[in-house]
């Protein structure tokens, strides 16, 4: 059979505006209650700001009628009436707006989280982690900043300007037409701006990608790149990264350069245009002096709302390219779920596997493997022969490109992924220790484990500095708390391993970190606790294989020879051949 297509290589997807679109009216649907709240409010605010320049425009007139001082007191008060009208439904559509948004950024939240959690660990591997990470922050926290403040000011200033220019209007259709074309050189800019606006920024973001990934790998890979002298060739790449942020950046810098000064000069258009006609009319007798006053009052007071729109822009513009890069994770397939059945037992086998990465050439061919159930199988072989491919396939991480992987009859890769963990669990080397205490990070194996369940999971792995610590199984982890060395975390990865109980248990490399003492005395305490499960071991230090039941030695892609220790040292092949040279590196004791 052909499984499915492994995921692509290199950056995560970037949503598209039709999405983006799709998702933001979805958004509003799950707070449609809220959000027309939030519009009627500012509707009434705006209708109220409006009324303070007719009223003012009414003064004029009167006292040029002659009128006195009643009637100008009488628009007074009812401008005051109007000011504090406003300024309680603004506070209010304010209160709604940020409420609205705080609700609003919450679901983006827990679905970028949900969506995360259910990538495949093939995709975030190609993809690197200082792209979820970067997404996961600096992307998520601003388009939250655009829920709670940005997207409540643009909405409330948008329905501003728009009643203000229908009051110049209803003043006039001509002074109103006059504005209109004043204001058309804000219209081009914009679109000068938008047009090369999300490009802009959306380079920004995989620049500031691009440069966490370098920094992130660099900090986890420090004594790797100093032992094989790289820092050089880090410190370029690092500098590198960091100039192409830079350029990134002046991009962005130049839009708004160009956009805030041009928006700035086509202010005074309008204004002038307005008064200009006005005036015409008005020695003509056509419009009233007091109008000509409230069009241009108007008009001056679009100003602010136009300076909110256009000086929030630009966050705009940068916020939508983070929810791009944010929603574009949903645009990446997810494993089915319960495309297989529930496997009829626990037994292990792998049938004619063919597996490429990132359509590279093969590097398993033609792999056929049975793991009988509470088997010990170490898979050795000498660097680059393939011998930790076949672990990725049998945890489901990757599909085989031909051939299958079964457990029980029913292929891995489409298993839920709560079954899939309950018969097989992968450990590697790498390892993660989270912010909480120890027995935060315990219970992620088992949320219902006792304190002794506990206690001998850590026992289990030979974690015996546990008990040693100030407040035991309540002793804070993490930089503000106890810090853990490489060989305590992955001791604690170990526990967390035992406590999750699985029917098969694969190590790739798993204690790699460990001293050779140590490695060994946690390794038989697992294979202690694991009586009667099955333990697939990528065998790094050959004393793995020789604990084993049976030995799988690869080479090319192929497995060359299967069988227990002493046989396959009997037969002078490969596997011998590694054991005499392993055995040689050993230090006399």
């Amino acid at each position: 059979m052909t499984a499915r297509s492994q995921p692509a290589a290199g950056p995560l997807p970037v949503a598209e505006p039709s999405h983006l679109r799709r998702a933001t009216l979805e958004l509003i649907r799950l707070d449609r209650r809220a959000f027309a709240t939030l519009i009627a409010l500012n509707a009434l605010a705006a209708g109220a700001g409006l009324v303070g320049p007719w009223l003012l425009g009414g003064i004029i007139d009167a006292v040029k009628a002659g009128g006195g001082t009643t009637a100008v007191d009488r628009f007074a008060l009812a401008i005051v009436v109007c000011a504090a009208a406003q300024l309680v439904l603004t506070r209010y559509a304010r209160l709604v707006g940020d409420r609205f948004g705080e609700r609003t950024s919450a679901r983006v939240r827990e679905r970028f989280v949900d969506r995360v959690l259910a990538l495949p660990a093939s995709v975030v591997e190609r993809a690197g982690t200082g792209d979820v990470t970067t997404r996961g922050s600096t992307d998520v926290a601003s388009v939250a900043v655009t829920l709670r403040d940005i997207g409540p000011d643009v909405l409330i200033a948008a329905v501003q300007a728009l009643f203000i220019l229908g009051a110049v209007f209803a003043l006039d259709p001509l002074l109103g037409a006059c504005a209109v074309v004043g204001l058309s050189g804000i219209w081009f800019a914009g679109r000068w701006y938008l047009h090369r606006a999300r490009c802009a920024y959306l380079a920004e973001g995989a620049a500031n990608s691009v440069l966490a990934e370098l920094v992130a790998t660099t900090a986890s890979g420090a004594r790797t790149i100093e032992a094989f002298g790289l820092q050089q060739r880090r410190l370029t790449a690092c500098r590198e990264a960091i100039e192409r942020c830079r350029r990134t950046r002046m991009r962005t810098l130049l839009l708004r350069s160009v956009l805030l000064p041009s928006v700035d000069v086509s202010y005074v258009f309008p204004v002038v245009g307005v008064l200009l006609v006005g005036g015409v009319l008005h020695d003509h007798g056509a419009m009233s002096l007091g109008a000509v006053v409230a069009s241009a009052v108007y008009l001056r007071q679009l100003s602010a709302p136009l300076d909110t729109i256009l000086q929030r822009l630009e966050q705009l513009q940068a916020s939508s390219a983070s929810f791009a890069r944010v929603e574009g994770l949903g645009q990446i397939p997810q494993v089915p779920e319960g495309t297989s059945s529930a496997p009829a037992d626990n037994r292990i086998e792998v049938a004619g596997v063919h597996y490429a990465y990132d359509d590279g050439g093969d590097v398993l061919h033609g792999v056929d493997l049975t793991v009988k159930v509470g088997e010990r199988l170490a898979i050795v072989g000498p660097s680059g022969a393939g011998k930790s491919t076949p672990s990725r396939l049998l945890a489901g991480i990757d599909a085989p490109r031909t051939g299958t992987a079964t457990v029980g009859g029913a292929p891995i890769r489409g298993l839920r992924p709560e079954l899939l963990r309950r018969q097989v669990v992968l450990i590697t080397q790498e390892h993660h220790v989270f912010l909480g205490t120890v027995r935060d990070n315990l219970l992620i194996g088992a949320q219902g484990a006792t304190d002794s369940e506990l206690h001998a999971a850590l026992a289990a792995v030979g974690a015996e500095w546990a008990d040693d610590l100030p407040d035991g199984l309540d002793t804070d982890l993490g930089a503000a708390g106890h810090r853990l060395d490489g060989a305590q975390a992955q001791q604690l990865a170990l526990a967390r391993v035992v406590l999750a109980d699985p029917h098969t248990l694969i190590l790739d490399e798993a204690t790699a970190l460990l001293d050779p003492r140590t490695a060994r005395h946690t390794e038989r305490a697992l294979a202690a606790v694991l009586e009667g499960r099955t333990v697939i071991a990528i065998a790094h230090r050959l004393h793995t294989a020789h604990d084993a039941d049976r030995i799988a030695v690869m080479e090319g892609g192929r497995i060359t020879e299967l069988g227990p220790h002493d046989d396959l040292v009997a037969s002078n092949g490969a596997y011998a051949a590694l054991w005499q040279s392993w055995q040689g590196e050993q230090p006399s004791t």
